[in-house]
């Protein structure tokens, strides 16, 4: 990893928490971007409306696993509602900031937690996030910076 990655960013690569996949996971997102080659897949288990577990696995550079990891530390114990609050930039925040080039692993994070969270509602209520709408917010962040 170069130069211009915060300390945080380095810690989350070097350790990164909640790495693995939950047996049974009670929604799983698998998002990736076609352009970088990053891929996640997050799984959560939810127990009265609160995600009890996320984990992930992430094909990527060091910023893309930085990213699953503190993303995964944001919604644990929240609820649905409060976990699909969380947007790219709160966590590039997070962690203190990412480069211009490395945002677009910030916006898989949140694309990972808004996908494991439709995956639960479609399996629990029969109807999903509308993520058309998520997806305008979203790609207002371009991922034609590299």
């Amino acid at each position: 990893m170069s130069v211009g990655y915060s300390p945080l960013v380095m810690e989350h690569f070097a350790n990164p928490r909640n790495v693995g996949e939950i047996d049974n996971a009670d929604g799983v997102g698998n998002v990736g971007n076609p352009v970088c080659g990053d891929i996640m897949r997050m799984t959560i288990k939810v127990e009265d409306g609160v995600i009890a577990d996320v984990k992930f696995k992430t094909f990527g550079c060091g910023a893309a696993i930085a990213t699953s990891s503190i993303a995964t530390e944001m919604i644990k114990g929240k609820t649905i509602e409060e976990a699909l609050r969380l947007t790219n930039k709160a966590v590039a925040d997070a962690l203190g900031g990412l480069p211009p080039v490395k945002m677009h692993c910030s916006v898989l994070a949140e694309e990972a937690v808004q996908s494991a969270i439709d995956d639960y509602l479609r399996k629990t209520t029969g109807k999903g996030l509308d993520l058309k709408k998520h997806e305008e917010h979203v790609h207002e962040h371009s991922h034609h910076e590299e």
